[in-house]
């Protein structure tokens, strides 16, 4: 049931990119104005985080999961009947505004059902919904756009959240709250909501951290990708959906499946498995990066894509099981509010620096130096894994069960 909310999530959101060359030549804007309406979703998104975690951890998750799709769809409804530069960056904005509460709840929720044994894998599955949700808005968006004009993808995905959304209703079940053991050095405070108890584990804020470069790479390529092979390679709006979206995020669909099942593995030899296979994805995904803008080729494009996808897979497969890892049950839906608003002020930055930095340089140097934002936070989080987890006295992970898993039996 999450899968489908997860996928319209995407849907949703990526589906205005693929028509960017219709609204520069309908409203006349410019690329940074193009990047200030792909930012303005970024920027009320992450300011909504911290208060979307808290409200993960003291109400329904159900019901806040429920009330955010209905919410976010309407406004999908609504951007269909844009007609000004303002109105179109508003419900931008107030579309991110509904989807930050999906996934502190979503999350949260998942990891009521699952311990550490299955969590990576289940977070995986869940994961796998957000490339999914990427090639179907791409791919329709770009496709509606041509025959029936850019809104009818608006109207079509605002209408199916809506429907999915009061279909939940009678569904969606919510798990009980029951206690669970914490990680050692982490504070058990009685006090739900506190962002310094949920990252009190110093392992929280390199993962943070790590997120915030790892998302600025992603929400280059998912702002600007179609629109770079519509202009370097001449493809029409729906092959530039499609071909911007299909390889890296099947692929990444892939990696995500394969990096959640490694990672339940490697955690029972080492409390650090899950970011260890992050990392991993990390430091493979530098050459496909920098391949991806440098070349002329379709074919080398679509192999770098695919390559970079399978990598990005590995990393987004243990984003928040690994955040769970280190924080209190009680803190889960407060850390991946907070750390999904910090990762998101970054990445709302990352579509107006290309568009500012693609006038003195092009757009594929722009894409070829995010390669190097992928190899520093790779290193960041191998030397701290190194730091904290290469010791005798390394901290355990959280979660029941916790001497089995870690004995391997």
């Amino acid at each position: 049931m999450l899968w489908l909310v997860c996928l319209l999530n995407y849907a949703d959101r990526q589906a205005i990119f693929s028509v960017f060359p219709l609204l520069k030549s309908e409203l006349h804007l410019s690329d940074l104005q193009l990047g200030i309406v792909g930012s303005s979703f970024m920027w009320v998104y992450a300011l909504s985080g911290p208060i979307a975690g808290l409200s993960g951890d003291r109400f329904s998750r159900k019901l806040l999961i429920i009330i955010g799709l209905i919410f976010w769809s309407l406004i999908t409804l609504a951007t269909a009947l844009s007609r000004s530069y303002g109105q179109l960056v508003l419900f931008r904005a107030l579309q991110g505004l509904g989807e930050a509460f999906y996934f502190p709840a979503s999350m949260s929720l998942l990891s009521a059902y699952h311990d550490p044994r299955t969590r990576s894998r289940a977070m995986s599955i869940h994961q796998s919904s957000v490339y999914a949700g990427t090639i179907v808005g791409g791919t329709v968006s770009g496709f509606m756009a041509e025959h029936y004009g850019w809104r009818s993808s608006c109207c079509l995905f605002g209408a199916v959240g809506v429907l999915w959304g009061l279909a939940l209703l009678g569904l969606l079940r919510e798990p009980a709250r029951g206690p669970e053991p914490v990680s050692a050095g982490i504070p058990q405070s009685g006090t739900v909501g506190s962002v310094r108890e949920a990252f009190a584990h110093p392992m929280a804020i390199v993962l943070m951290l790590v997120f915030v470069g790892a998302n600025f790479v992603a929400m280059i390529f998912l702002t600007w990708l179609p629109a770079f092979l519509y202009r370097k390679f001449g493809m029409s709006l729906s092959m530039a959906g499609l071909n911007a979206t299909v390889y890296l995020q099947t692929a990444s669909m892939i990696g995500v499946l394969s990096g959640g099942v490694l990672a339940d593995r490697l955690v029972r030899r080492t409390p650090a498995g899950r970011m260890v296979v992050q990392a991993i994805g990390l430091a493979l995904g530098v050459p496909f990066l920098f391949l991806s803008g440098w070349t002329m080729s379709v074919g080398v494009l679509v192999l770098a894509l695919t390559g970079f996808g399978y990598c990005k897979g590995l990393y987004d497969a243990n984003i928040w099981a690994s955040l769970h890892d280190v924080v209190p049950m009680e803190k889960r839906a407060t850390s991946v509010g907070v750390m999904n608003s910090i990762g998101w002020i970054g990445g709302g930055m990352a579509p107006l620096a290309i568009a500012a930095a693609a006038q003195t340089y092009s757009m594929s140097v722009c894409l070829s130096a995010t390669s190097l934002l992928y190899f520093l936070v790779a290193v960041i989080l191998l030397l701290s894994i190194w730091i904290l987890y290469g010791r005798s006295n390394a901290p355990k992970i959280a979660g029941p069960s916790q001497g089995r898993i870690l004995s391997g039996s």
